[in-house]
């Protein structure tokens, strides 16, 4: 039952294979599955029949594993299979009647064998065995005799052989196995392979030869492929032949007899010119040469006779032979006026040829020899035909004129340019650069933006890689530069700037204008520059925006970016400071410099810069706030500024943690800017500001001071708040060991003031004490020095005195008594102003 099934298996995988249901690997595997149970199913002594197909079975279970690449699965399947013979010709001859029997068994099991062999063979090379596939074959061979039919098989399996090791360049297996191949196929005439395909042979020999090691075995590649041609002159023979000769050394005769064999073949075009080319290769240039002249007599109806005349003019090119070049071209000019055209693809050649050789010349700066070149060029175009290649050429045309300094020449084919292709970016370039040269500086701005527009187009408008564009506006911005036309370079500049995606290049730009306009703005009047600083604020602002995208460019390293930034951010620091006049730009370039700096790594110079460049900013947006300005953009400029000051503290308080900075007026500063701002604003937190500034002992007198005026500065008013710092103040100027009596009368003047508000009738009892106080105060200090102001006396006098005639008119007669007395207590610390006061 299994032996039934694994045979019903085989048969379908046989018919599925033809319906092409299953693939080769799949019918491997089928037929290795019923291959092994036929195998398992095998008795003691099977009969004839079982054997013969268990042999069938094995050599195409084997041959299938070969044909899928699988060749080391190949080998248990071709042992079975030999084994097998082997018992079918015992069995074969324990049944035989006579001699005549056994030729007939042996013949017949010699055909099984024969093909196992060549099997075992194939499954040698695949793996590599070149011992044991050199072994079947041979005994494949000593079989030929009694096998005569297999001659052909042997031998284009030993040339496939040939082939394979070939390809692995294994060149010494391939010779033996290709000169087996034809050795094989000589052994008998009448099934041989014939003539053709021993030439193969033989020309696949000589290659191997010849790649193997062509001084060693050059005679014997030369012998091999003498013989191929002998067996059957092939153009590819013929060719191989030339090739060894030239290799080897050989005569011009040996050349010439060895090329004189082609012609009794009928050869392609491209044949010949190739043989040609090898000969040129070889430095046989006369013989090439020669080879050349005789060819166009073969093919004078073919329409492809013109490629002899195209590769005969390079040949002469690359030979350095200019003189007989250009009269070839010149002939085909006048064929091409005289009915002669070259075919359109050949024609195209042609201008290739010519262009390719005006670029040399221009390269080595020969532009004259290049514009001879190029007019063989033109000499192909109709006149007002609109081609762009015209337009190319005419813009290539130009640039040699432009180096020869003949503007108007250049003028004339630009303007043909033009006329072909008005949209081109190359156009525009060539415009641009005849304008720079006559310092026609609006016609080069001109052309600039319009190659600015044309680079910010789609690419399949502008028909040029995506490179195309940036190249050509660095090559006008630099083409500026060395004209002295710095308007043109700066607007090249910009347009770059918009357009470059290479980061070198880009902040390479940016740097440039920077520099060029900060020399334009240098020397510019005070009028004119604002516009330039405009403009450097929009490329450091630029510069900051590309910084501080991610980058994926591996040649733009992180320390790369940092460098650039540094000098950004220092830039911009510098223009900062150098535009102190500028209050507005002044903040934008130090807030830019702050961006940057962020850029940069963390350390104590950098948060330094970053304080300092909040802390100004916050100053200038402070400072503007004061000036006449609508209430809306006071307070954007205040609520701005509270926004540079809470990112400053943070900064600030990192920074303190990296040194002394016993000395640094910041948290002073800090202090003010803040408190303006909320006071000015209104800021319900304000409070809390003040809270943490009375809890501090250390608070200067100047700072107390300087708090208690901007209180009271339009639009704050907070009278407590000024009343409570002046008098802290005052405090402080009473605990100095030598009061300083100038500040002192300065600091209680203000208090008084704010305290005893002037024409006031109905004034509190409670305030009216406290005010006593501060005069009693002054009086203390008056009577104990002689620095205090005698205006500030006279002030004081005045005042005490003012109030008691107040008092005196409200009907509170013992209060005016009081302060009037008080007053005349001031009148003895007078000096010259007395007499007029008694």
């Amino acid at each position: 039952q299994v032996e039934e099934g694994a045979i019903s298996l085989w048969n379908w995988a046989v018919t599925k294979h033809m319906g092409s249901v299953v693939n080769d690997e799949q019918r491997a595997k089928l037929r290795f599955v019923a291959c092994r149970l036929v195998c398992l199913c095998e008795g003691s002594d099977p009969p004839e029949g079982t054997i013969r197909r268990q042999i069938l079975m094995c050599m195409k279970t084997g041959k299938g594993w070969i044909d899928i690449g699988k060749a080391d699965l190949a080998d248990g399947f071709l042992e079975i299979a030999m084994s097998s013979i082997e018992k079918l010709y015992a069995k074969l001859l324990k049944g035989s009647d006579g001699e005549a029997d056994v030729h007939v068994h042996k013949a017949d099991v010699e055909k099984n064998l024969f093909k196992v062999l060549s099997y075992q063979a194939e499954s040698a090379v695949a793996q590599g065995d070149f011992q044991k596939a050199m072994m079947c074959v041979q005994r494949c061979k000593d079989m030929l005799l009694k096998l005569p039919k297999e001659t052909c098989y042997l031998s284009i399996l030993c040339y496939n052989f040939g082939v394979e090791t070939y390809e692995w360049k294994r060149y010494e297996q391939s010779s033996f196995w290709l000169s087996q191949s034809y050795d094989i196929g000589k052994m008998d005439m009448k099934y041989s392979v014939g003539k053709e395909m021993q030439a193969k042979v033989l020309r696949l020999l000589a290659t191997a030869y010849f790649e193997w090691d062509h001084n060693l075995y050059l005679d014997k590649a030369l012998k091999a492929i003498s013989l191929a041609n002998q067996e059957n002159l092939h153009p590819a023979g013929v060719f191989l032949k030339v090739k060894i000769l030239l290799k080897s050394g050989a005569s011009d005769e040996d050349i010439i007899s060895a090329v004189a064999e082609f012609l009794h073949h009928e050869l392609s075009l491209d044949f010949c010119l190739n043989t040609a080319k090898l000969l040129l290769e070889h430095g046989r240039e006369s013989v090439a040469f020669d080879f050349l002249k005789s060819v166009p007599e073969r093919f004078e109806s073919s329409p492809d006779l013109g490629k002899i005349t195209l590769f005969h003019i390079e040949l002469l090119l690359q030979s350095k032979r200019e003189l007989p070049a250009k009269q070839k071209v010149e002939e085909i000019i006048i064929g091409h006026y005289t009915g002669k055209q070259l075919l359109p693809e050949a024609l195209n050649r042609l201008h290739i040829i010519l262009w390719d050789r005006a670029a040399k010349h221009y390269e080595s700066k020969n532009y004259s020899e290049a514009l001879h070149w190029y007019n063989y060029s033109v000499s192909f175009y109709t006149p007002g035909q609109i081609d762009q290649n015209l337009a190319k050429l005419q813009r290539n045309m130009a640039s040699c004129y432009i180096h020869l300094k003949q503007i108007d020449k250049a003028k004339e084919a630009v303007k043909e340019a033009e006329r072909c292709d008005p949209n081109s970016i190359f156009t525009k370039f060539s415009v641009y650069k005849i304008a720079v040269m006559e310092k026609d500086t609006d016609k080069a701005v001109e052309a600039v933006i319009e190659m600015g527009k044309l680079a910010s187009q789609h690419e399949d408008k502008l028909r040029v890689d995506e490179n195309t564009g940036t190249n050509l506006l660095s090559l006008a911005a630099q083409i500026a530069l060395e004209n002295e036309q710095q308007v043109a370079a700066v607007k090249a500049l910009e347009y770059l700037s918009e357009h470059l995606q290479d980061c070198h290049q880009l902040f390479g730009a940016l740097k440039c204008l920077v520099r060029l306009m900060l020399s334009k703005v240098v020397a510019e009047n005070e009028e004119k520059r604002d516009e330039d600083i405009n403009s450097i604020l929009t490329y450091l602002t630029l510069a900051h925006k590309r910084l501080a995208e991610p980058f994926t460019e591996e040649k733009f390293t992180g320390d790369m970016r940092i460098l650039e930034a540094h000098w950004f951010r220092k830039v911009a620091w510098n223009l900062a400071v150098q535009f102190r006049d500028c209050p507005g730009k002044m903040r934008d370039f130090f807030l830019l410099s702050f961006k940057l700096s962020q850029l940069c790594p963390s350390d104590r110079a950098v948060l330094i810069a970053q304080k300092t460049c909040l802390l100004m900013a916050a100053a200038v947006d402070l400072e503007m706030g004061r000036k006449q300005v609508t209430p809306s953009e006071q307070t954007e400029l205040l609520t701005r500024a509270l926004h540079h000051l809470q990112a400053c503290k943070e900064i600030w308080n990192v920074l303190k943690f990296t040194g002394d900075f016993a000395k640094d007026p910041t948290d002073t500063l800090l202090l003010l800017y803040e408190f303006e701002a909320r006071s000015k604003l209104n800021d319900p937190t304000l409070h809390d500001l003040m809270e943490s500034v009375w809890e501090q002992p250390q608070t200067e007198v100047k700072t107390l001071e300087i708090i208690a005026s901007l209180a009271m500065e339009s639009p704050a008013h907070y009278p407590v708040v000024c009343k409570k710092a002046l008098k802290s103040a005052l405090n402080l100027h009473r605990k100095q060991a030598v009061v300083d009596a100038v500040k002192f009368s300065k600091c209680l003047h203000s208090l008084i003031n704010i305290a005893l508000p002037t024409g006031l009738t109905d004034l509190d009892a409670c305030v009216l004490r406290e005010v006593w106080d501060y005069f009693e105060d002054a009086l203390s200090i008056v009577s104990s020095t002689d620095a205090y102001p005698e205006t500030e006396i006279l002030w004081l006098m005045t005042r005490a005195w003012n109030t008691g005639i107040f008092q005196y008119t409200a009907g509170k007669y013992k209060e005016a008594e009081q302060w009037c007395g008080l007053g005349m207590r001031f009148l003895s610390h007078l000096g010259s102003l007395k007499k007029s006061y008694e």
